[in-house]
């Protein structure tokens, strides 16, 4: 009985694990399949589809000149494959197919390939001049162009298309089919893959990969390059694919990085393994990701070391579709997204080893078969009932057991002091959460820790285990904010929404709401981001800093209180269009720029020279300067810091995976994984040359206005070579005017500091105290004395 009942067991865990496994959906953009932005072939021309506008409309960057157009401005589509030099996209709702031919010249007429308003298309597939589509509904497969013939009586789940051949997963039997006029490829390729029954698959130009139904990859194929080595194969351990003409490149399930072999393409992955990407795309010889912080494509060549951040807005991380067809929840942010035109469907949960299958959900209902006697099928659903009924009476007694431990179903209420890092016998920290909290236009990379605290330095008390936050209600906060009310609401932070609001004793607060309902990863940021401003901003406490009032900490629930900074952020009043006009008398004279520059100077070397362990900010920017009723600048938002090594000890090299903000981002940090406090000197540099110039770190090259065709510039490539070659006031902001008598001078060293400060080496870039030194000299500058003026004159960073 007992042998009975465990092959029972068994047979039901495979089959449900087989299940699972086959339906749940695991992306994949392979050469030419469809996906929301596609390389073209021969023009290394990447398209994509842009977010948050009422039309998903197409717009396209030519790598090689580096210029942008649009194709089709007012259509939306859902969904592109690229070809040999042309493009692909299926019109949303799938009624129609257009393709563009000659991309890169001009002018770009598209030819409808199919119209049809009730037979309509999914699963785009584009080989280098094949193009294949399966009807929705039915999963028959179409083709047109070079090669119209498709397997009679077949059916597919998903399809994929290389030079010569197309391939997709059947619906009877999940075995790869192919076919194309290269007959020779695609009959090795499917008889190398036989009857394994097959996720997904993905093709190259000479070769094709997949995930099994045990989650390992197979490859198959052209191998003259390596392409098919597979580096580890571990069940469960790649998800999403993309195959060039010689290489392959896969996600990691753990993290979503990429790693990519054959054709000299693992020579780059020690710099995409840190990013997370929710997906990639290849062309023969480019490979592009859509980076999961901020919805940017990267994009970096396998046969050398060039890498590029494509000049997009945010890109759509997948079709925008009715909610109701999300079987796994929406994408967060998806309505604005879809600009309200629909929603985008999150990935359903990929197994790991970790997190098998069979543990993830029940096995589906089993037919009973013709030999099966009720007594075993009983037996089956008593053994069922029986192990959810364990796992239930498991739960619940560690449920009982955390509240009488914790004291929270007694009500009991917690202090939360500064919360410190574990220290690990190797002399580092780790904190238990430690993927740092997603932002919007942040890249993120994950597997951030905590890094070595250093000694309390003697005179200095930056650390009070006196200090304590302020506990508040749940109901307390709402009632603060009109139930959190879209009328209060006045920014967002590092791990969610802030509101104005008004507490019982009048006291007005600002409060920042972490994301309600995410996912685990997701939750699992915002604790990282809320204990860490918990952790610094109870124990800091400077005129430049803003103030931690207090939290609330109720189940998923994480806020935290603030003192109200009754004129916003320095980056409303240089670059929010609507509130540009306010305050422009006061806030449009160099001298108030410079004082403001100043004051956060302050807060951040106060971080680096006097706090114990000293703090590294790793996100100073112009949404992070805040100004209080006083116009006194304040550094916020510490969702992203991390402690500092003790001083005098090698404080210049510390291994640390980037986080930061698109266009305040320190390269050098970005590009080698070091992180030092000359990281917060390079988000300060920017912000300088912001209040000079009055354009945002990354700008339109039109002076601003958002139009099809322009270009992005990054600040830095435009200031400094103005700065240096004399030509400053060619790039000042025009709102404040030309410097007068006594001005210039100041003027002219700030931007001399700012230019200094983004040095592209750390070592190059000045501390913060010669920083603080040099604006306190250029406010000397206009005549009268501001705060405590440095003795040293100008600092040697300017000199020549």
């Amino acid at each position: 009985m007992t042998r009975s009942i465990f092959t029972t067991v068994t047979f039901s865990v495979t089959i449900a694990v087989i299940f699972i496994v086959i339906f749940l959906p695991f992306p994949a953009t392979a050469l030419g399949s469809g996906s929301t932005y596609a390389v073209v072939y021969g023009s290394n021309t990447v398209c994509a589809l842009i977010s948050g506008q009422p039309t998903q409309r197409i717009l396209c960057y030519d790598t090689r000149v580096r210029t942008a157009f649009t194709l089709n401005p007012g259509v939306s589509f859902s969904s592109l494959a690229a070809g040999d030099n042309f493009l692909c996209g299926i019109r949303s709702g799938g009624y129609s197919l257009l393709c563009w031919d000659n991309i890169g010249s001009y002018p770009l007429n598209p030819k409808r390939i199919y119209q049809n308003d009730t037979v309509l298309l999914d699963n785009l597939s584009v080989g280098d001049s094949q193009i294949c589509a399966t009807v929705n509904g039915t999963n028959v497969p179409k083709c047109w162009r070079s090669d119209r013939s498709t397997p009679t009586n077949e059916r597919f789940r998903s399809i994929t298309s290389g030079v010569g051949f197309s391939c997709g997963v059947s619906t009877q039997d999940n075995r790869i089919i192919c076919w194309g006029r290269d007959q020779l490829k695609s009959g090795r390729i499917q008889t190398g893959f036989g009857n394994t029954s097959m996720i997904s698959i993905s093709a190259g130009e000479s070769h094709a990969c997949g995930l099994n139904s045990t989650g390992n990859l197979i490859c198959i194929g052209n191998n003259d390059s390596g392409q098919l080595n597979v580096p580890s194969n571990q069940p469960y351990h790649y998800s999403k694919l993309s195959l060039g003409s010689n290489f392959t490149c896969a996600t990691r399930n753990s993290n979503n990085s990429v790693t990519c072999w054959g054709g000299g393409a693992e020579r780059f992955n020690n710099v995409t393994e840190g990013i997370s990407f929710e997906s990639i795309s290849s062309g023969p010889g480019l490979i592009c990701g859509l980076i999961s912080g901020n919805l940017s494509v990267m994009c970096w060549s396998p046969s050398n070391f060039s890498r590029i951040f494509l000049p997009f807005p945010d890109i759509l991380p997948g079709p925008c579709v009715e909610s109701s067809l999300c079987s796994c929840g929406v994408y967060p942010q998806s309505d604005k997204l879809c600009s309200g035109s629909g929603s985008i469907c999150s990935s359903c949960p990929i197994p790991t080893l970790a997190n098998p299958p069979s543990q993830s959900l029940p096995p589906p209902p089993l037919a009973p078969s013709p030999n099966s006697s009720p007594s075993k099928a009983l037996t089956r659903g008593l053994l069922a009932f029986g192990i959810v009924g364990s796992i239930g009476a498991v739960a619940g007694i560690c449920t009982v057991v955390y509240c009488l431990w914790t004291g929270v179903c007694l009500g009991k209420k917690k202090v939360h002091n500064s919360v410190q890092p574990t220290i690990t016998r190797g002399g580092s920290t780790s904190r238990s959460n430690s993927s740092p909290p997603s932002r919007s236009l942040t890249i993120r990379r994950q597997g951030s820790r905590m890094l070595s605290m250093r000694r309390q330095r003697s005179g200095t008390s930056s650390m009070k285990h006196g200090d304590k936050a302020e506990e508040f209600s749940f109901s307390e906060l709402a009632s603060a904010t009109g139930n959190f009310s879209p009328e209060n609401k006045i920014g967002s932070g590092s791990f969610g929404v802030v509101y104005r609001g008004k507490l019982s004793d009048g006291r007005e607060v600002a409060i920042k709401r972490g994301e309600v309902n995410a996912k685990l990863k997701k939750f699992q940021e915002k604790e990282t981001a809320f204990d860490s401003e918990i952790a610094f901003l109870s124990r800091l406490h400077h005129k430049h800093l803003v103030r931690l009032v207090g939290y609330c900490e109720e189940r998923e629930e994480r806020l935290l209180v603030y003192d109200y900074m009754k004129n916003g952020a320095l980056y409303d009043h240089l670059h929010d269009k609507n509130n540009v006009g306010k305050h422009s008398s006061l806030i449009n004279s160099w001298k108030m720029r410079i004082k403001i520059a100043l004051d956060a100077a302050r807060g951040i070397e106060y971080l680096h020279n006097y706090a114990v362990p000293p703090i590294i900010h790793r996100d100073i920017k112009s949404s992070n300067i805040l100004l209080d009723s006083n116009w006194v600048a304040r550094v916020s938002d510490f969702g992203l810091s991390l402690m500092g090594p003790e001083l005098g000890k090698d404080h210049h090299h510390l291994p640390m995976k980037a986080a930061g903000t698109v266009g305040y981002i320190d390269p050098e940090y970005y590009s080698l994984n070091v992180l030092t406090d000359k990281s917060d000197v390079y988000g300060l540099g920017v912000v300088l040359l912001e209040l000079l110039t009055g354009k945002r770190a990354i700008f339109k090259s039109d002076e601003g206005d958002v139009e099809e065709g322009c270009v992005p510039v990054h600040l830095v490539d435009y200031s400094v070579p103005a700065i240096t070659g004399d030509e400053l006031g060619r790039i000042l902001d025009p709102r404040v005017g030309t410097p007068g008598l006594g001005e210039g001078d100041a003027v002219e060293l700030v931007a001399y500091t700012a230019m200094h400060c983004v040095n592209a080496e750390g070592r190059n870039r000045p501390t913060m105290t010669d920083i603080v030194g040099n604006l306190e000299r250029a406010l000397e500058l206009f005549g009268d004395s501001h705060g405590s003026i440095s003795s040293g004159g100008i600092c040697s960073i300017v000199s020549d």
